[in-house]
């Protein structure tokens, strides 16, 4: 008995081996775990969700047609009839008299919902019928400047009102608008109307600019309070960085431009407004998670 004592204590060693190696394992997946949950924490800085986060400063919000009016609450706020037909995304109740507290208490047809925004163009006609884009999408894109510019990016102002553009525009030369096809590269983009083959859709494409002076929701020409980049930089009378808001309109329509008018006129007198009314901590976040460390993300502002 005595000399089979030191081999009894053999399965006791073996248990107690066996349950640390299973603390270990236990402890192994609960710190992945963890760290996994830290990286798609949001607020967590753009260098901590991983290395399969695609490179791209960008978030959309995709808002489908709401309603037409020949009424702009910017332009000719307060005053009924007095603009061309506009065509509006975003909130459903925009109209000549909307205000910033009519926006946020909205319904919007945008997809993220938290969007109450408001965006308006000049009503596409195809012989003089309209024509209402199929894909709306307005992308909030940090590109265009210096890497160290992006990552300064700050959020726009609740309330901020802008205008893209040139309705007045009286040839291609004042015009930054840009039309293209979907699908159809072959097809050179122009500033004014393109021929699209059948199959594919008219795409017009506004780029918003993203220079802020840093005091003014709105300014006389409801321009100049903002300022495009120079030198891949904001200038000095405009030095704080927003996002960039890239309107792309799909139309499905194709065929000889001829047929196609906008109700400001010409496909070059494009152009598109935007009165913000995100919920601040909602486009702070999506600016701080996507636009500073440039990460591509969703609509519902978390990476892709």
């Amino acid at each position: 008995m005595d000399r089979a004592a030191p081999l009894s204590g053999i399965p006791r060693r073996l248990r107690l081996a066996t349950a640390i190696g299973a603390l270990l394992v236990l402890l192994g997946t609960y710190l992945v775990s963890t760290t996994n949950r830290a990286d798609a924490a949001p607020g967590r800085a753009g260098a901590d969700f991983g290395a399969n986060a695609i490179r791209v400063a960008e978030f959309p919000a995709d808002c489908t047609y709401s309603h037409r009016l020949p009424d702009d609450p910017i332009v000719f706020p307060g005053l009924p009839g007095a603009s061309h037909m506009h065509s509006f995304f975003g909130s459903t109740v925009t109209n000549a008299k909307t205000t910033l507290p009519d926006l946020v208490n909205s319904p919007t047809t945008c997809n993220p919902r938290v969007d109450v925004s408001s965006y308006w163009v000049p009503t596409l006609y195809r012989d003089n019928v309209a024509v209402e884009p199929a894909i709306a999408t307005f992308y909030y894109l940090g590109e265009g400047v210096r890497a160290d510019v992006v990552a300064n990016t700050q959020p726009f102002p609740l309330g901020l009102r802008l205008v893209a553009g040139n309705a007045k525009a009286t040839g291609p030369n004042d015009s930054i608008a840009r039309w293209s096809c979907l699908h159809a590269g072959h097809v050179p983009p122009s500033k004014d109307f393109v021929n699209c083959p059948s199959g594919t859709m008219l795409e017009s494409y506004l780029d918003f600019p993203q220079c802020w002076n840093g005091r003014d929701l709105d300014s006389p020409d409801h321009k100049s309070h903002l300022a495009y980049p120079v030198n891949q930089a904001c200038p000095s009378t405009h030095p704080v960085h927003v996002p960039k808001l890239r309107q792309v309109l799909r139309y499905p329509v194709t065929g000889d431009p001829s047929r196609f008018r906008l109700a400001s006129g010409p496909g070059y007198t494009m152009h598109g407004d935007f009165f913000n009314a995100w919920p601040v901590a909602e486009l702070a976040r999506r600016v701080q998670d996507c636009i500073r460390p440039v990460i591509k993300c969703g609509h519902d502002g978390r990476p892709i």
